[in-house]
């Protein structure tokens, strides 16, 4: 399915001669968009990265998609009204479903606080979405900080933060949840395999 954001009539879809399934017979995996939602804070970035290394390291082609990373270029020129939100969640969309046609284990780390957004990353990406929602209360997501956001956003340096003077709209039925009050990087990890069904030599 593709998002109807066309604004020119004469843009015809073209049909390549190589599919997803050729590619994916050819990297032998079948590809997959781990999509993790949660509070700036919460470990989102950290088990991203921990979790691509042990795919990698047990022989699959991943690529993560980082929403800080993203905003650097893809996205720089939006801000964070909730206008640009969504249309940053829009072109990560967009991305992620390419990455899939490649058959890559596409990781995507971004906040994502609306549920409509999210919901229509499922929708259009379809049954190989996997909705991980990292969680934890803001209360410890403040106390880690590494950025200082939550800090200068206190200090009304930051307008539109989330979890303060913007809303995150929790996951109603992810996937999976891991909560990073309770529970390692490794453990959360360990977790993400134990749900794609990949066990270790």
């Amino acid at each position: 399915m593709r998002l109807k954001n066309i604004r020119s009539s004469n843009v015809v879809w073209h049909k390549n001669n190589v599919s997803r399934q050729d590619r994916e017979v050819l990297i032998n995996q079948k590809g997959k968009v781990l999509w993790l939602t949660g509070l700036s804070g919460s470990g989102k970035s950290t088990i991203a990265n921990a979790l691509e290394r042990k795919l990698l390291d047990a022989g699959f082609l991943t690529y993560l998609l980082d929403g800080d990373n993203l905003r650097h270029g893809l996205n720089g020129d939006l801000g964070f009204e909730e206008a640009d939100r969504k249309e940053n969640i829009r072109r990560v969309i967009e991305v992620s479903r390419l990455f899939l046609d490649a058959g890559i284990i596409t990781l995507i780390s971004i906040i994502s606080p609306y549920m409509e957004e999210r919901k229509k990353a499922r929708n259009h990406i379809g049954k190989d979405y996997v909705e991980i929602y990292v969680k934890c209360p803001v209360t410890i997501c403040k106390t880690r900080d590494p950025k200082k956001l939550y800090e200068k956003a206190e200090k009304g340096e930051i307008k539109n933060f989330t979890g303060l003077d913007s809303p995150y709209e929790e996951p109603v039925d992810p996937e999976i949840v891991l909560e990073t009050d309770k529970y390692s990087v490794d453990e959360c990890v360990d977790r993400v395999f134990q749900y794609l069904g990949i066990t270790e030599e």
